[in-house]
């Protein structure tokens, strides 16, 4: 299983919220590229990128620090948040994203995600955000009326290969993950599933592997130190050895 560790940003700042509140934000680092650095030190080879301001607004207002983290963290960078046209998903393929997440748009235009898979196949994948079994939009601010398990086979249908699941429930709480969620996912379809939500501990890491679950992405568990990177990769590394 792969590892994304997360950084989340706001005003060019490595960020954490609580369930998708704005309101409920902690800013750990003012400098997300040594933060990233860091991430690669102990290994890692993926990050996980989500502008906030784009998510709920549909900019690119931290489009200079997703940049610099391409360019400067040694890691393929993820990048979502906002991403509503080809122009930006361009933007951010011609900037060296190694994969663009598709989020509010995959749900509220059809038409631009077969757009973008058409154009940029595998680099294209889509965020599917879950409050109470629904999948919500517009930086979590919406829920429509979609269930997830019904979006993931119109997703699936349409070629997409790369999912990113959200329990917004379970999101900055430490919690524990949702685990008979992804094992749900894992059973009924055919899709590169990325757990995100509550991540916490290197038995969820464990457990998620040993399900053959693509990707786990560890966020506000890694600034706190309620796991640690290195024994977070060894442990999806050993689940399928």
């Amino acid at each position: 299983m792969n590892i994304f560790p997360a950084i989340d940003l706001i005003g060019g700042q490595a960020v954490r919220l609580v369930r998708g509140d704005y309101d409920q934000m902690t800013v750990y680092s003012k400098d997300p590229v040594s933060v990233a650095k860091g991430f690669a030190s102990c290994g890692a080879k993926y990050l996980h990128v989500v502008d906030l301001e784009g998510a709920r607004d549909g900019s690119t207002a931290n489009f200079e620090t997703v940049q610099a983290l391409i360019q400067n963290s040694g890691l393929l960078v993820e990048i979502g948040g906002g991403i509503r046209s080809m122009e930006t998903v361009k933007k951010y393929v011609d900037a060296g994203a190694f994969r663009v997440i598709l989020g509010t748009a995959a749900v509220t235009d059809p038409a631009f995600l077969d757009e973008a898979l058409a154009t940029y196949g595998e680099k294209i994948a889509v965020g599917v955000d879950i409050r109470d079994g629904l999948v919500a939009i517009k930086g979590w601010m919406e829920v429509s009326e979609l269930t997830c398990f019904d979006f993931c086979e119109c997703l699936q249908a349409k070629g997409v290969s790369t999912v990113i699941c959200t329990d917004i429930s379970k999101d900055g709480l430490l919690s524990g993950t949702n685990l008979s969620l992804y094992a749900d996912l894992a059973n009924k379809f055919h899709l590169n599933i990325t757990a995100s939500g509550g991540v916490s501990t290197v038995e969820d890491v464990s457990r998620l592997s040993e399900m053959g679950i693509y990707g786990a992405i560890l966020g506000k568990a890694l600034y706190t130190g309620a796991i640690d990177l290195k024994d977070a990769l060894k442990a999806a590394e050993e689940a399928l050895a």
